[in-house]
């Protein structure tokens, strides 16, 4: 495997047994990051982003495939992978009875590193995160961000190559998710490491230098955000109807219209040509006696592409089952 690549999977497969039958959460996937880079599994609630996770990181045994970190694959050499890597689980619990600084200490003999090298790194860290004002406050004394920071300066006590985050920003308020992946922007910047993040927030997939989107187990698009921006069909045109559900209803069976996506009281419709479809639409809506507001060409968001390319891998699984049956 290339030394430039931290995090490999090929082929990867998980299978849970229920008692109605075998459940694939994860099924078939292929990825790799590459050194310094940050990595961004999105994909919605249950897709099998946090099963990747957990199997690539060693803690699942897989079913088939291949997984691997820094080259120590993740059924057999756990012990190596857990001295240079960290991780922020989803449900990542401080001890709330213990102090900030109390916490870093846990986590840093949890880890092994020595006394002498605990008053270097951990003043370092809680600098970093911006934490040093507060290292007698009680774990359960912080705010949602707080913590969060906290969480993430634990998992860097032991001073890791390649970092694993399992959403962890859920729960946070805008203000602390952008001061959070500033600082793991930093860190990318300043130690080269190697960041592989589980999301759902699309913005925060913008941050990343490549994503994966997974979806019923499968990995259905792998490349950079600019790339999969575009896998969406043709140009988008915004506008808010004054009829919402009736103009809704009628995009679908204008000619020239690819694809219609809703976004709060604005319709989101990918046109062949948004020059010629523009009066198009507007008359087909006044003929219905509905007028629309504000209507421009917008440049895809990776929201827009998360919802197409989920919308075409649903209708072709859909397919799939019918010719099955």
């Amino acid at each position: 495997m290339n030394d430039q690549v931290t995090i490999f999977a090929k082929d990867l497969v998980k299978q849970f047994r229920t008692r109605s039958g075998v459940v694939d959460a994860v099924n078939g996937v292929t990825l790799q990051v590459r050194r310094g880079e940050t990595y961004g599994l999105i994909g919605p609630d249950g897709a099998g982003k946090t099963t990747t996770t957990r199997v690539i990181l060693g803690l699942l045994k897989r079913t088939a495939g291949e997984s691997r970190i820094l080259g120590y694959d993740s059924m057999h050499d756990t012990y190596e992978i857990r001295e240079r890597v960290g991780y922020i689980a989803q449900q990542f619990a401080l001890p709330g009875d213990l102090t900030v600084m109390e916490n870093m200490r846990f986590f840093a003999d949890v880890q092994g590193v020595s006394r002498d090298e605990q008053r270097r790194r951990i003043p370092e860290l809680l600098e970093f995160a911006g934490l040093s004002d507060f290292t007698n406050r009680l774990g359960s004394q912080l705010s949602g961000g707080m913590k969060k920071k906290l969480a993430l300066a634990c998992s860097l006590v032991h001073e890791p190559q390649v970092v694993l985050l399992d959403e962890p920003t859920l729960g946070v308020d805008p203000v602390s998710r952008r001061e959070f992946w500033n600082l793991l922007g930093n860190l990318r910047a300043e130690k080269g490491l190697t960041i592989f993040v589980c999301t759902p927030y699309m913005d925060e997939a913008e941050r990343c230098n490549w994503v994966g989107l997974m979806y019923q187990g499968k990995l259905v698009a792998h490349d950079s955000p600019e790339t999969v921006k575009k896998m969406v069909p043709g140009r988008l045109l915004e506008f808010i109807p004054s009829n919402f559900v009736p103009a809704w209803r009628l995009m679908p069976d204008l000619e020239g219209v690819l694809e219609v996506q809703t976004y709060g009281a604005m319709l989101h419709v990918f046109v062949d040509d948004p020059d010629g479809r523009r009066s198009q639409i507007e008359h087909a809506l006044a003929a219905q006696g509905i007028t629309c507001e504000g209507m421009r060409e917008i440049e895809p968001r990776m929201e827009e592409a998360f919802i197409s390319l989920i919308g075409r891998q649903a209708g072709r699984q859909m397919e799939e089952t019918r010719d099955a049956v």
